[in-house]
């Protein structure tokens, strides 16, 4: 078992599924039958056979592991693939979450099936192996390759605007990576070697890192996405299907704030300090800022799109503390939102499912005629509003006490987007789960059937257990931030000491 490609398997597994409903033509509906079977089967294989990734596992050993490397490219670069306590989260995160997804589009896709379950199979591949690639050309060829599926799934089975908004989502995050090009090659003109690990140890002149750190902030800023670069976001996730907006918001989102953790404060410690004060403004801003947008929203999925928003302005604000907590927290904040987020969107799609409005002024009283749905969003909206007991609540607090450390002011007016969250969030839940139920069209509506009890409740589950039990994502992830947070430290710690010397 320990020297067999997991990895490999992990990431291409999901293109042998895609390959087996390609060869399954047929567009009657025991085609279509087949197509969503076999992608759940695929993605539940693929899941089944990360886990082996975190039973083999050594938390105690912050370098990367399951290494497996081979020529590939001239030149010196190489298929390098590897996972250390940082990047493990994710990829169980991204194999978790897909058969969800799938089982979430089981009813409401109903035209280019196939299609649809290859486009999720593909991206599964793409993301995954974003979070695995240890050379840099490979993190790009995965990280741009994921926007081709995205921008599919959005134009084609998406909303009235779909065209317009999937468009918006390729261009931002296009334009933003190209510059992240540039610095590849000028880290691989400066240091000859394009592999990830030699990089991070590698010394990078102080210009260079300024540049650099720039060109990688472009791309990953509009991923995650910062404010005022979010603006593709809300469009993006209301003409996306269901399914599509948990992806975007579980799991694209995370790969700008993977991507700081993974080569900005390793690879660009001088700049990453120098340029702290910027992320915790913008940071600051995108809390209070979009949380006040999203107070006045009437759609659903706008309103959670733009405090996704917010709650990755913690993640920003923790992850360039350079702190122990701060860094903590910013990957348990991101595995929880990873959770949250998606599940809230879930909720949204069994509702939008029932009723075809997404408009929050169309519902009210639901809990008469759905109080399991009630209930679990309940669970949801409080995990969303930070409340202690839900895994919401650690991820923020760690970043707040990290970020308190370095600078008091920034943690002091990023709390206030607690109470904006607690603002915005009950209102929706009063709105659309609350008072009489006086609206003809939902006098007939259902709860939840079995099949979206299968989606939401292990989500539940999980987001109460991580909230009063996170001790499996902190451990998993402690040796590798506290690896990465003493080499940040010790590269501004010897400036800082040269600069008094002189």
């Amino acid at each position: 078992m320990t020297t067999w490609p997991i990895l490999f398997i992990v990431t291409f597994l999901p293109i042998v599924g895609a390959l087996i409903i390609y060869v399954s033509r047929g567009e009657d509906e025991a085609a279509r039958r087949n197509s969503r079977w076999i992608a759940l089967w695929t993605t539940l294989v693929t899941f089944a056979i990360s886990l082996i990734l975190v039973w083999r596992f050594d938390p105690a050993n912050p370098d990367f592991q399951f290494v497996e490397k081979a020529s590939w490219l001239a030149t010196g670069i190489t298929y390098h693939m590897g996972v250390d306590g940082i990047s493990l989260p994710f990829v169980i995160l991204t194999t978790a979450l897909m058969p969800f997804c799938i089982i979430a589009s089981w009813k409401s896709v109903t035209i280019r099936v196939r299609e649809y379950m290859m486009a999720f199979l593909l991206l599964e591949t793409l993301m995954v192996g974003t979070f695995c690639a240890l050379d840099l050309v490979l993190f790009y060829l995965f990280f741009e390759g994921g926007l081709i599926p995205m921008f599919l799934i959005i134009g084609v089975w998406g909303g009235p605007r779909r065209v317009y908004a999937s468009f918006k989502f390729f261009l931002y995050t296009l334009l933003g990576s190209v510059l992240m090009l540039l610095a590849i090659m000028a880290l691989y003109w400066n240091a000859g070697t394009t592999d990830i690990p030699t990089l991070m140890h590698a010394a990078v002149p102080r210009s260079l890192q300024m540049w650099a750190w720039l060109a990688f902030f472009a791309s990953f800023a509009v991923k995650m996405p910062m404010w005022p670069v979010h603006t593709w976001l809300p469009d993006a996730h209301v003409e996306a299907p269901t399914a599509g907006s948990v992806i975007l918001a579980a799991i694209l989102l995370k790969m700008g704030g993977y991507g700081f953790l993974r080569f900005s404060l390793p690879m660009f410690p001088l700049a990453s300090h120098d340029f702290a004060p910027l992320i915790f403004s913008l940071s600051v801003i995108a809390i209070i800022y979009t949380s006040l947008v999203a107070l006045m929203q009437e759609d659903i999925k706008k309103l959670i799109a733009y405090s996704s928003v917010a709650h990755m302005g913690f993640v920003t604000m923790g992850i360039f503390a350079g702190t122990m907590q701060g860094v903590a927290g910013g990957v348990f904040q991101m595995i929880s939102h990873g959770i949250v987020s998606g599940a809230l969107f879930l909720c949204v799609g069994i509702v939008y499912d029932r009723m075809h409005t997404r408009e929050i002024t169309a519902y009210g009283g639901l809990v008469n005629r759905m109080p399991l749905y009630a209930l679990v969003f309940m669970v949801f909206t409080m995990a969303n509003v930070g409340l202690p007991g839900t895994s919401g609540f650690v991820g923020e607090f760690m970043t707040l006490i990290g970020t308190f450390k370095v600078s008091i002011p920034t943690a002091v007016f990023a709390t206030t987007g607690v109470i904006l969250s607690a603002a915005y969030a009950l209102w929706l839940y009063r709105k659309v789960i609350f008072g009489a139920l006086v609206k003809s069209s939902l006098i007939s509506i259902k709860d939840l059937t079995f099949r979206e009890c299968l989606t939401l409740m292990p989500l539940a589950a999980l987001t109460i257990l991580f909230g009063i039990y996170p001790k499996p994502v902190l451990d998993m992830s402690a040796a590798s931030v506290q690896q990465l947070v003493n080499n940040y430290n010790t590269a501004v710690t010897a400036v800082k000491a040269a600069a008094l010397l002189q």
